[in-house]
C-alpha cells in the first residue's frame, strides 16, 4: 500500500476511485472548498472540473491510498483557509489560525473497508501537513458512540479513529459531531 499526494499525475486514480460512488462522484470533495450554491450547482462534472483546476494550480488537497495500482482510499487535507465553508458552520467553526490544517473528508472503496485504511490515511495526512509547515491538524469527526453506522454517514471519519491517532477532543458539536485537534 502506498499513500500518494493528489497531483496531475495521480488525478486519474482519484477519478477512478470517485467514479465508484454516486455521492462522492457528485461532491468531488468540494463541499468545504466552494460556497454551497456553487457546490450544489456544480454537482458532478462542475465539481470535478473545479477540483481538477485546483490540482492544476498545485494546491494541497489530499492523499490517495493505492494498492497494486488500484486506488482504494482518499483523505482531503489542506490548510483551513482553503476551506472557506469551515468558518460558516457551528459544527466546523474554530479559532484556529492559518497554520492549522483540516481533515474534512475520507472515502474508502467498499472493497477496501474494515482494513484500517481510514487510520492509515489520517496518519499520512498528519505527516503531510507537518511536512508543509502545519502547526496543528483539526478534524470534525462523527461520534458513533460504539454503534454501527452506514458508510455514507462516516465520511468525516470517526471520533475513535481520530482519538487513536493522537487527536484531542476539544468540544462536542451537536449530537454526533466533535471538534478535535492534534498539535504538531
Amino acid at each position: 500500500m502506498e499513500i500518494v499526494e493528489l497531483t496531475a499525475d495521480t488525478w486519474p486514480s482519484l477519478e477512478k476511485l470517485f467514479s465508484a460512488n454516486k455521492t462522492v462522484g457528485g461532491c468531488w470533495c468540494c463541499w468545504y472548498l466552494r460556497p454551497r450554491a456553487e457546490a450544489d450547482a456544480g454537482w458532478g462534472e462542475g465539481n470535478r472540473d473545479f477540483l481538477h483546476a485546483r490540482v492544476d494550480e498545485k494546491a494541497p488537497l489530499g492523499l490517495l491510498a493505492i494498492e497494486d495500482g488500484e486506488p482504494l482510499g482518499w483523505v482531503a487535507v489542506a490548510p483551513r483557509p482553503a476551506y472557506p465553508r469551515l468558518a460558516t458552520s457551528r459544527i466546523t467553526r474554530s479559532d484556529a489560525g492559518p497554520e492549522t490544517w483540516s481533515v474534512t473528508c475520507f472515502f474508502v472503496h467498499r472493497n477496501a473497508r474494515r482494513r484500517g485504511l481510514t487510520r492509515l490515511l489520517l496518519d499520512a495526512a498528519v505527516d503531510y501537513a507537518r511536512e508543509r509547515g502545519a502547526r496543528a491538524v483539526e478534524g470534525h469527526p462523527v461520534d458513533t458512540e460504539g454503534e454501527k453506522r452506514a458508510s455514507g454517514d462516516l465520511y468525516h471519519g470517526t471520533l475513535t479513529t481520530f482519538l487513536s491517532s493522537g487527536f484531542e477532543l476539544l468540544e462536542r458539536r451537536g449530537t454526533r459531531r466533535a471538534l478535535v485537534r492534534r498539535e504538531l
